[in-house]
């Protein structure tokens, strides 16, 4: 996968609306990386759609299903903030040609385990932790880098665009790997996965970055406690990370028990449904800027959360085929609401020179967080029923949105500058 996408969308909505929100596509640069991280975002949501579906061909057990996006967040708790470090230290470019490399080399063993029957469900988990370390190490790199390849007067509409790339491959990609699961097995959906991220190492490989004065210290830990620090001081960031810490561990109910509720409708149908999710996400990420000039976005974070909790419980006592469309579809569009405000919020909570140490602690929470609640859900579960759980988790968001009230977003606009790289 080329990035969380999720954690970069829709900035825009903080900055001017008189440029056209296809400009950055007109620059050369941006354009190729843009295209190319297209096709690794689909082959990601493949991958995702063959490992939740393997795993229920593998095993029957709740727990071990809700596990596989358990163990492909886990990692945050290990390395997301030496990752942000690093990200603010080294050679961007360098970072993700390693990180890059990585999880294309992970995909393709974990497809070729797949082809030879050698795969166990603690295999499998392995291999998807594995990718789970590469992305976590990506991610604040390749945040970091959007101003680097487009000119400054398309920032915004170019952060905006790597939303709508990634949304667009959440519709298509779960379908495209039902498809290629139907025909061809989980191991050559895997196998598609890790030749998807070639497109972006060529772009990486052949990228010449212009290079600029370090940072003062070439230490990982001092970096790492600068931005820590600056978090647990700043009003602005306790607010962001403690209101994504109550919608994250509730919200992770749905996507991690999915596989078990799609299961009657079988991998066409398990990927279909992630289509649909996808597909709201990518109406509400076109709809959110209007909603933003309506409410506030404390507003917005609200209403979104009491919808997806509604949504959550329907997931679990709706079989029909056609309304879980439905409330996949409103689903999605409720998780980018939150999600499109909550990043926006973290990607200004701090000033340029922090910004990857400070979003890798937004990070941590997020992906910790869903995690967490995963594991959690998948246990409820286990022990109770799938409708139990989702119920359960919906009211806990219910619960998490009252008590964390007086924690305001604030929203101002993000300044971009040039990365820092070591000589």
């Amino acid at each position: 996968m080329a990035g969380t996408a999720d954690t970069t969308v829709t900035t825009n909505l903080t900055k001017r609306q008189d440029a056209s929100p296809w400009a950055p596509l007109q620059e050369p640069l941006f354009r190729s990386l843009w295209a190319a991280a297209l096709i690794s975002y689909t082959g990601t949501w493949m991958r995702n759609v063959g490992a939740g579906w393997l795993m229920t061909q593998l095993t029957s057990s709740p727990f071990m299903v809700s596990l596989v996006q358990a163990a492909y967040t886990l990692p945050v708790f290990l390395v997301i903030l030496p990752a942000g470090a690093l990200a603010d230290m080294v050679d961007r470019r360098r970072l993700l040609l390693i990180t890059q490399s990585w999880m294309a080399v992970a995909a393709a063993l974990l497809g070729i385990f797949t082809l030879w029957e050698h795969i166990t469900p603690w295999t499998l988990l392995l291999f998807i932790f594995v990718l789970g370390l590469g992305v976590v190490m990506n991610d604040p790199a390749w945040q970091a880098i959007t101003p680097e390849i487009v000119s400054p007067e398309q920032h915004a509409p170019g952060v905006a665009l790597n939303s709508v790339g990634y949304n667009v491959a959440r519709a298509v990609g779960p379908a495209m790997g039902g498809v290629v699961i139907a025909i061809a097995g989980v191991g050559v959906d895997f196998l598609v996965n890790a030749v998807s991220f070639s497109g972006v190492i060529f772009f990486l490989y052949r990228w010449k970055r212009p290079h600029s004065e370090p940072l003062e210290t070439h230490r990982v830990r001092d970096a790492m406690i600068t931005g820590l620090q600056y978090v647990k001081s700043t009003p602005a960031a306790q607010c962001v990370l403690i209101r994504t810490a109550a919608f994250s561990i509730g919200a992770s109910s749905l996507l991690a028990l999915l596989p078990i509720v799609a299961r009657p409708h079988g991998a066409t149908g398990y990927g279909l449904l992630l289509g649909y999710f996808g597909l709201g996400a990518l109406a509400g990420a076109a709809v959110l800027p209007r909603l933003r000039n309506r409410l506030s976005v404390n507003g917005v974070v609200a209403f979104a959360i009491v919808v997806y909790a509604l949504m959550t419980f329907a997931v679990g006592r709706i079989q029909n085929f056609n309304w879980l469309s439905l409330v996949l579809f409103t689903s999605g569009t409720a998780w980018i609401g939150i999600l499109a405000c909550l990043n926006v919020a973290a990607q200004t909570m701090s000033p340029p020179h922090l910004r990857a140490r400070a979003l890798s602690a937004y990070i941590l929470v997020l992906q910790g967080g869903m995690a967490g609640g995963s594991a959690l859900w998948g246990a409820v579960a286990s022990r109770l029923s799938v409708p139990t759980a989702l119920l359960c988790s919906a009211v806990a968001l219910v619960i998490g949105l009252m008590a964390v009230r007086r924690y305001r977003l604030t929203v101002h606009d993000v300044e971009f500058t040039p990365a820092v790289i070591p000589d």
